[in-house]
């Protein structure tokens, strides 16, 4: 015939170095078997896009329309079958591109067409994907057309050992078809729902239709690959839902990532509400490399503060291991973190200047992100000093440089140290913090769960201020306005009192401390050093855990009239009653009265109404 040419059956050996590659590449190259499926609909995509990119010059002149890849499993015959329509192969490039292990067909297909648009959308990198097919089947036979005008199909078959052959084959149209005859460790993926699910895990967002079961199972066109401009707020949301099937709340906001220089970054992440156990928010940053899913732990490509965030990361400039299962240091990897913290300080920044009453609004919710950011981040920490905010009981909101300005009268201790006091349960706390509105501090409300973290960080990068909870001891003892209370009691009187209430304690961790109050104090009050709080609070939010250590003081008010009335009590069973009850009152208002204390308690106090 005019240019058809002849057809013949050609034998030869792979190029390798071993007889040994196959086990190689079974055992050690890829991580988990499954990746032969994604490395196969990879390939078939690659042959697709190349198609679109010899189109798009003219060297294609067939028609897109219908490009797609299929996946069909026959479970009689025991195969799998991977299909595409796209460049096809000759049965010269099979011979270059399947028998020489290590030889990727898109690298030479990239340099060839370098300069042209849009060659960045070919996925294929090492040129070893195809041999993960040897993980799961005992022979693999390879159908393949090219779309070059006169060339006719062959088959291409190993049966897994060094071994091949190429011989004349039947196909109607340019393109390619895989066929795996599955070995019996990979007829587990002879299963419709576990082949459905590996392909919704790394192809969901391939840039070509994939269909399975007749089924279109991927979305082309994913809301990141779009144009900041071409996206409305609801576009955002319906991808975030899409991302995250079943979420009941909306993400606060997003940031999209669009950048090509000097890397090649895309991708939306998302600011989710952040509930008190945060660590279950982890794991939902997906990475993508031409919009093939690579990995969850994206350690290393996002800041540890920012593996919070929820959303896509795609760039083919992350350096990843052979058989793209891992992720490697380099230089690149270090600029994408540093602009992925910069475009989310830029974002917080941008939100706080333009409408500070709705960043106040969201504050709570994205508080653990700028807190844990300023912890652990030292360039995010410069940024974060001009937008981190700290609310009062009143709900009025203020920067650090606020704070400061708004207790600069006041509220400083014998040290000159300006001291702020917070809560962290205001409505537990509702004594305490009365007591000090009524001397007129301002009390704050501090709760996340990385006070502790935080607080210490402020007090060591932010000279002359430090932090204290309401409850850690009276604001009289934090708070110097020189005014000395004297004491009611004499001596004697004193050093009774100290006796009794020594007498009652039940807890060797609670000590007695008797100090001279405002007689409009409460009797007694229990605190706890600030420094153990805040040791414990580490301690729980550890990984590794911890011993908690108790070290509370119950804090006997010497001028209150009650104690005059304990100390006037002739009989010593009276006086003891009258201040276990004060004692018990103090321990209840903190939550430490239980059990056989507790119905005790409330048994004396119907005895004292009696």
């Amino acid at each position: 015939m005019a240019n058809a040419k002849e057809s013949v059956t050609k034998q030869g050996n792979i190029q390798v170095q071993t007889d040994n590659i196959f086990p190689i590449i079974k055992k050690f190259l890829y991580s988990d078997n499954e990746i032969f499926l994604r490395e196969l609909v990879s390939n078939a995509t690659d042959a697709i896009q190349k198609t679109k990119l010899l189109g798009s010059i003219g060297e294609f002149k067939g028609s897109l329309k219908t490009a797609k890849v299929e996946i069909k499993i026959d479970k009689e015959a025991k195969t799998l079958t991977v299909s595409d329509n796209g460049i096809g192969m000759t049965a010269e490039e099979m011979e270059k591109y399947l028998n020489q292990v290590a030889f990727s067909g898109a690298r030479e297909f990239l340099e060839k067409y370098k300069g042209v648009e849009d060659k960045q959308t070919i996925i294929g990198h090492f040129g070893l994907g195809f041999y993960s097919a040897f993980m799961v089947a005992s022979k693999v036979e390879v159908i393949s057309k090219s779309f070059q005008t006169g060339e006719p199909a062959h088959r291409w078959t190993c049966d897994g050992s060094p071994s091949y052959s190429i011989e004349p084959a039947s196909r109607k149209s340019h393109g390619t078809d895989v066929v795996l005859h599955m070995s019996e460790e990979g007829e587990e993926f002879l299963d419709e729902s576990r082949v459905r699910k590996i392909l919704t895990k790394y192809g969901r967002f391939l840039p070509v239709p994939v269909f399975f079961e007749n089924n279109q199972i991927n979305n082309t066109e994913p809301a990141w690959t779009k144009k900041p401009l071409e996206l409305t707020q609801e576009d955002y949301s319906t991808f975030y839902k899409e991302l995250y099937p079943g979420s009941f709340e909306d993400p606060l906001f997003q940031i999209h990532l669009n950048v090509d220089y000097p890397f090649n970054l895309t991708g939306i992440l998302y600011f989710p509400k952040i509930k008190e156990h945060f660590d279950v928010q982890r794991k939902k940053i997906s990475l993508y490399s031409n919009q093939v899913f690579i990995t969850d732990s994206v350690e290393g490509v996002v800041p540890e503060f920012l593996t919070l965030l929820h959303g896509v990361l795609d760039s083919p400039d992350i350096p990843l291991n052979v058989s793209r299962s891992y992720l490697q240091a380099d230089a690149n990897v270090r600029k994408i973190s540093s602009h992925i913290t910069k475009k989310v300080a830029d974002k917080l920044e941008e939100m706080f200047q333009q409408n500070r009453e709705d960043f106040e609004a969201k504050w709570n919710d994205i508080r653990i992100f700028v807190q844990y950011g300023a912890i652990t981040d030292v360039k995010f920490a410069e940024r974060a000093k001009k937008i981190a905010l700290f609310e009062n009981i009143e709900g009025k909101f203020y920067t650090l440089e606020e704070l400061k300005e708004q207790l600069k009268d006041g509220h400083t201790d014998k040290n000159n140290q300006l001291v702020v006091l917070y809560s962290a349960d205001p409505e537990s706390d509702h004594g305490y913090i009365s007591r000090a509105k009524e001397r007129g501090y301002q009390v704050f409300k501090m709760n996340s769960p990385l006070e502790s973290h935080y607080l210490g960080h402020l007090e060591q990068t932010n000279e002359g201020i430090k932090f204290a909870r309401i409850d850690s001891d009276s604001p009289e003892k934090l708070i110097d306005k020189g005014i000395e209370v004297p004491c009611k009691l004499t001596e004697d009187q004193r050093s009774s009192l100290v006796g009794i209430f020594e007498s009652l304690k039940e807890d060797s961790t609670l000590s007695i401390a008797v100090e001279n109050l405002s007689d409009a104090d409460m009797p007694v009050t229990v605190t706890e050093s600030e420094f153990i709080r805040r040791m414990n609070e580490m301690q729980q939010m550890s990984p590794m855990g911890g011993q908690a250590y108790r070290m509370q003081s119950a804090v006997v008010n010497a001028n209150h009239p009650i104690m005059v009335s304990i100390l006037e009590k002739e009989d010593e069973e009276q006086q003891k009653n009258m201040a276990k009850q004060v004692l018990d009152m103090a321990l209840l208002s903190k939550g430490m009265l239980k059990g056989e204390a507790l119905t005790k308690f409330l048994e004396r106090s119907l005895d004292l109404l009696k």
